[in-house]
């Protein structure tokens, strides 16, 4: 089954495909690689234009999440 989920927000969408990209590219930035990657949460506060991620249970951090 295929599936895709978007959040809507202020006029603007963006899917969560995305979101994980932005977030494995932090991840491999700072010097990880994505087989390292055991779970990825990522919470959304569109109020704030801001996506917070936790890899693997204890790294954290945040991005915008505007274009």
């Amino acid at each position: 089954m295929k599936s895709n989920f978007y959040i809507e927000y202020y006029g603007k969408q963006i899917e969560e495909a995305d979101l994980v990209k932005k977030a494995k590219a932090i991840w491999t930035k700072s010097g990880n690689k994505v087989s390292d990657i055991s779970s990825l949460n990522i919470y959304v506060k569109p109020e704030d234009n801001m996506a917070y991620y936790v890899f693997n249970e204890d790294v954290t951090g945040s991005f915008s999440i505007e274009e």
